[in-house]
C-alpha cells in the first residue's frame, strides 16, 4: 500500500514538474517576442473595447467565477466516480486497484495543489496540508471507502461555495447587466437611439415609463414617479421633477423626463456602491481573526495529536484527529456571513463602505448627532406670521411670497410653500425694479415691497416696532429666523421661520436605547437655548452648543478617553474632523460630498429611518459570526470526544465534519435568503 502512495505522489510531482517547465518555456517565447526589434514597423494600436460589455474588472471577475464553477462541477463529478470505485475496491472487487489509483490521483490534484501553495507560498501548515497527509495515510491504511466519501464531501463543499459566491457576486454584477444597451439621446433637437457607452457628461437622455434610468443626472424637463428601492431601500416611489437628481438603475413608473447626464458607467452612484460592497467583505473581522489564530496555532497540535494517537490507538483513530481541524471552515464561513449582511444592509438602503464598521457598531455605546441637516431637515417652515399696522396675515404673506418668488434659498422656499398651502394668488412683479442685496426690493401694483433681515430694514432706514424687537429676542432663544416685510418703506410685519425636526427622530432615540446605546447627545454650532430645548424634546442625554468644527472632534476624543465607543452622525463639512475621529462615522445621501466621502456608512434614502436597521444588522452579523465560529468548533469537539471515548470511526468523523460545514454555510447565507424573500 505504501507503493500506492508513492505511485500517486510521483504522478503529482511529475505533472507539476511538467507544468513548471511548460510555463518557463512560454515565458521565454514571450520574452523573445516582446524584445524590441529594429524592424522599422510601427506599433499596432490595440483594438478598442467592444461596447455594451461589463466594465473590465467585472468581466474578469465573472469569467473567473464561471471557471471556478465549471471546475467545481467537473471535480465533483469525478469525485462521484472516485467514491464509486473506492466502494467497489473496498467491499466488492479489490483487483480494480489500478483504475482506482488513476482516478484518485486525478481527483486529488486540486487538494495537493492547495497544500503545496500553503506550504511553499504561505509557509504554514493549514487544513489542506493536514487533509493531504490524511489522504496519504488513509491510502496506506486501506481506508478507501472513507477516503472516497471524504473526497466527495470535499468537492461538494467546493461546489456549494462556488454557487454561493456566484450568487453573491451576481447581486453586484446585475447592476450593469440590467442597464439598457441603447438609450435615447437628444442630438440637434432630435431623439436618436444611442449606445449607452457613447453617452457622455452633459448629454440629454430621454427616459419614459417602464424604462431603467441608465445614468446619474438632473431632470431638465418633465416629471415622473421613480422606483428607487434598489438604491434607497424605500418601497414608496419618489416623485421627481425639474432640478432634482435621478440615479442609474432606478425605474420610471410613470411620466417622461429629460435628464442631463452627470455621471455614466463606473462613475454612477450605484456602480460605486457595488465596488464598495465588492471590497467591503475582504477584511477579517475580530471573530474571524480569533478563529484563524486558534486554527493556525492548533495546526501543529493536530498534526502532533495525529502522530501520537496513531501510535497509541491506531491509524483510524489518528485520521479522526487529523480530520477534526477547523481552520478552513472559519476562513470560508466568516467572510461569507459578512458579505451576506453587507448585501442585506444595501437592500435596506444602507451603504456600508467598510465591513469593519458593522463590527464597530457592536461596541458603540454613545451616539453624537449633528443638529442642522442631520436631526433637522434642510427645509424651513413658517412658524408664525406677526402683523403690524392694518395688514392681515394673508396680505403680508402674499407680498413676501411674491418678492421671494424668483429666489431658491430655503427661506424663500418656506415662504412660497406656505403661501401655496394657503391657496394665495401671487401678483406679477415689475422686473425693472427687482433688486437683491441684503434683502429684496420689488415693485408690485405701484407699491415698493421690501423683504429681508432686520439689518436690511435698518439699512433702508425703516423703523422696527418694539413688538418686533421682542419677537426677535424670543425667536433667537428658540433658534428661529425672522424675515421682515415693509411696504413703501413702512414696516408691516414679519414671518418667523423654524427648522423642522425629522419626523423619525423621536422614535429613533427610543429605538437606539433598546439597542444598548447608553448616551445620546446633540453637537451643534447653534446657541445654547434652542439646542437645549431640542435635546429635551427628543429625550437626549446631553447637548453641546456653540461648538466650532474642531471642537466637535475634541468632544469625540474626550468621550473616547472616558472609555466610550462613539458613533458620529453628520452631514456637513463642519462635521468632517469629528467623523474621522469617531469609532464609526455615519452620513446621509444629500449631505455634503466630503461628509459622505469620509463616512463609513451612508444612509441612502437621505433620512435617519434606517439607522436602527443598521444596528440590528450589526447585531445579526455578530450573532452569525459567533454561530459560525461555534459550528466550526462543534464537530471538532464531537470527533475528538468520540475517538477517545466511543471508538469513533474515520468515515463517521468525515460525515460529522462536513455536515456541520453545510449547516454553517446555510447559517452564513441566511441574509441572502431574506433578500430573496424581500424581492419576492
Amino acid at each position: 500500500m505504501l507503493l500506492e502512495v508513492g505511485f500517486v505522489a510521483s504522478i503529482y510531482f511529475g505533472t507539476r514538474l511538467f507544468q513548471h517547465r511548460e510555463k518557463a518555456s512560454k515565458m521565454l517565447v514571450f520574452w523573445k517576442r516582446s524584445k524590441p526589434q529594429d524592424s522599422g514597423l510601427k506599433e499596432i494600436a490595440p483594438k478598442e473595447v467592444e461596447p455594451h460589455k461589463l466594465p473590465e474588472k467585472y468581466q474578469t471577475a465573472k469569467i473567473e467565477f464561471v471557471k471556478k464553477n465549471d471546475k467545481a462541477d467537473h471535480y465533483l463529478k469525478v469525485s462521484v466516480a472516485h467514491f464509486g470505485l473506492a466502494t467497489i475496491r473496498q467491499f466488492i472487487y479489490p483487483p480494480i486497484a489500478p483504475l482506482y489509483l488513476g482516478i484518485l490521483a486525478y481527483n486529488s490534484f486540486p487538494l495537493y495543489r492547495r497544500a503545496e501553495k500553503s506550504l511553499i507560498k504561505e509557509r504554514r501548515i493549514g487544513m489542506d496540508v493536514l487533509t493531504t497527509i490524511g489522504s496519504a495515510v488513509g491510502l496506506a491504511a486501506g481506508q478507501y471507502f472513507a477516503m472516497g466519501l471524504g473526497t466527495f464531501l470535499y468537492f461538494m463543499s467546493d461546489k456549494i461555495i462556488a454557487i454561493t459566491q456566484k450568487h453573491s457576486k451576481q447581486l453586484l454584477t446585475n447592476t450593469f447587466e440590467q442597464l439598457p444597451h441603447k438609450v435615447w439621446c437628444i442630438r440637434d433637437n432630435v431623439e436618436i437611439e444611442t449606445p449607452l457607452d457613447e453617452v457622455h457628461v452633459n448629454d440629454i437622455v430621454v427616459v419614459t415609463i417602464g424604462l431603467v434610468i441608465p445614468i446619474d443626472g438632473i431632470i431638465i424637463e418633465g416629471s415622473a414617479m421613480i422606483d428607487q428601492h434598489a438604491l434607497t431601500g424605500e418601497s414608496q416611489p419618489a416623485e421627481k421633477s425639474i432640478g432634482e437628481k435621478v440615479f442609474a438603475t432606478t425605474v420610471v413608473i410613470s411620466g417622461k423626463i429629460l435628464v442631463k447626464t452627470e455621471k455614466t458607467g463606473q462613475e454612477t452612484t450605484v456602480a460605486k456602491i457595488d465596488q464598495i460592497l465588492a471590497h467591503s467583505a475582504d477584511f477579517e473581522d475580530r471573530t474571524q481573526l480569533q478563529g484563524i489564530q486558534w486554527a493556525e496555532k492548533a495546526s501543529l497540535s493536530f498534526l502532533g495529536g495525529f502522530i501520537l494517537t496513531t501510535f497509541l490507538f491506531g491509524t483510524s483513530a489518528g485520521l479522526v484527529v487529523l480530520t477534526s481541524h477547523f481552520g478552513t471552515r472559519i476562513r470560508i464561513l466568516a467572510p461569507l456571513g459578512t458579505f451576506s449582511h453587507l448585501k442585506l444592509a444595501s437592500q435596506k438602503g444602507i451603504l456600508v463602505k467598510d465591513g469593519r464598521a458593522l463590527e464597530g457598531l457592536i461596541q458603540v455605546d454613545t451616539i453624537l448627532f449633528d443638529k442642522t441637516g442631520t436631526l433637522t431637515n434642510t427645509a424651513l417652515s413658517v412658524f408664525k406670521i406677526i402683523v403690524c399696522d392694518d395688514y392681515g396675515e394673508d396680505e403680508l404673506l402674499t407680498y413676501a411670497a411674491a418678492a421671494e418668488s424668483k429666489m431658491t434659498h430655503p427661506i424663500a422656499k418656506a415662504i412660497l410653500n406656505h403661501a401655496k398651502a394657503s391657496n394665495l394668488s401671487l401678483p406679477n412683479l415689475d422686473d425693472s425694479k427687482y433688486q437683491v442685496g441684503y434683502g429684496i426690493t420689488v415693485s408690485i401694483e405701484n407699491r415698493v415691497i421690501q423683504v429681508g433681515s432686520a439689518r436690511f430694514m435698518k439699512t433702508e432706514e425703516i423703523v422696527l416696532p418694539e413688538k418686533i424687537e421682542q419677537a426677535m429676542s424670543d425667536a433667537h432663544t428658540q433658534g428661529h429666523s425672522i424675515v421682515m416685510v415693509a411696504v413703501n418703506s413702512k414696516f408691516i410685519g414679519a414671518i418667523e421661520l423654524q427648522s423642522v425636526v425629522r419626523s423619525e427622530v423621536k422614535q429613533l432615540v427610543a429605538n437606539l436605547r433598546q439597542h444598548g446605546i447608553k448616551h445620546i447627545a446633540i453637537v451643534s454650532g447653534d446657541q445654547s437655548p434652542p439646542t437645549k430645548k431640542l435635546a429635551e424634546e427628543l429625550g437626549m442625554d446631553d447637548y453641546f452648543s456653540d461648538i466650532l468644527p474642531e471642537e466637535k472632534a475634541n468632544i469625540v476624543e474626550q468621550l473616547q478617553k472616558e472609555g466610550k465607543s462613539v458613533a458620529f452622525v453628520g452631514d456637513g463639512i463642519n462635521d468632517a474632523i469629528a467623523m474621522t475621529k469617531a469609532n464609526v462615522s455615519i452620513s446621509l445621501t444629500g449631505a455634503s460630498s466630503i461628509a459622505t466621502d469620509i463616512a463609513e456608512v451612508v444612509l441612502m434614502d437621505g433620512t435617519l429611518h434606517h439607522l436602527t436597521d443598521l444596528f440590528e444588522i450589526a447585531k445579526q452579523l455578530d450573532t452569525n459570526l459567533q454561530a459560525s465560529l461555534g459550528m466550526s468548533l462543534v464537530p471538532t469537539a464531537i470527533n475528538l470526544t468520540g475517538v477517545f471515548f466511543f471508538n469513533l470511526g474515520y468515515t463517521t468523523a468525515i460525515v460529522i465534519k462536513n455536515m456541520a460545514f453545510f449547516v454553517g454555510l446555510g447559517n452564513a447565507m441566511l441574509p441572502l435568503r431574506k433578500i430573496e424573500k424581500l424581492k419576492g
